[in-house]
């Protein structure tokens, strides 16, 4: 006998069937015995009702300052605690760990651009390059004439700065530089002015500029430094035994070309 031939419905009933209990145990997870289609929270009363916690908690965030700066009034060394804030914040100043803006004078030191083989008669490389000394100079000229605040290129100069010739650049702060070499000073524009143009050591670096066509320029502006990033604490030198120290370039108004 010939078996008859299955409906295709004997497949597509459990199929059905299965997949129907599928979705119902999923939509059952989900819901976790809560109304998927339940009402939505009110979004405007749920924003005001955060503002008015945060104002609350702003209140009594002031209230427990006001109790902490009264306490401290009342403790034993208060005031000496305030001078030491004071003093701390002074400090601070002085040191170049605050940022400071006013007026100031700009002076942008640069080499010649001579080569070798275009160097007059009697002139040396080293005659024609920006130093040490000249750097020097300007920031001598620019405290000495009252520089509340200074910067060599970006950075701040402290009591600790020390600047270093390394040939043709300069080494401050651990970074090092290439010419142009620009000084930043603020304090009154016009004593800064006479103070460069008083001060010995810039009058021979300006008979190089006008003899050899080295870089000098002066310029006015305000300026606002940041504080220093850089280290406060004293590096001391140290003797090298067995050693030379390699000589350093020094301008002098006379035995020059």
């Amino acid at each position: 006998m010939t078996p008859c031939p299955r409906s295709v419905w004997t497949w597509i009933v459990p199929l059905v069937t299965g997949a129907a209990g599928l979705l119902f145990a999923t939509s059952a997870t989900t819901a976790r015995g809560t109304d998927l289609r339940g009402d939505r929270p009110d979004l405007p009363a749920l924003i005001h009702a955060r503002e008015a916690e945060v104002a609350r908690d702003a209140h009594r965030n002031d209230v427990l300052r006001r109790e902490i700066a009264a306490q401290e009034q009342a403790l034993p060394g208060g005031a000496t605690l305030r001078t030491l804030r004071e003093q701390e914040e002074e400090l601070e100043e002085r040191a170049g760990l605050t940022p400071v803006h006013g007026p100031a004078v700009r002076v942008t030191l640069d080499d010649a651009g001579l080569d070798a083989a275009s160097l007059p008669e009697g002139v040396s490389v080293d005659d024609v390059v920006v130093h040490q000394q000249d750097v020097q100079a300007v920031v001598n000229a620019l405290w000495a004439a009252g520089a509340e605040a200074m910067t060599i290129q970006d950075q701040r100069v402290l009591s600790t700065s020390a600047v270093r010739c390394v040939g043709n650049t300069l080494i401050l702060g651990g970074r090092v530089y290439s010419p142009p070499f620009v000084v930043t000073a603020i304090g009154d524009q016009k004593a800064l002015r006479a103070g460069l143009d008083a001060d010995p050591a810039v009058a021979v670096y300006r008979d190089y500029v006008n003899r050899l066509g080295l870089g000098y320029r002066v310029e006015t502006l305000e300026v606002t430094f940041g504080p220093s990033t850089g280290t406060v604490r004293p590096v001391h030198a140290r003797p090298v035994t067995g050693g030379t120290a390699s000589p350093t370039a020094v301008r002098t108004p006379s035995g020059r070309p």
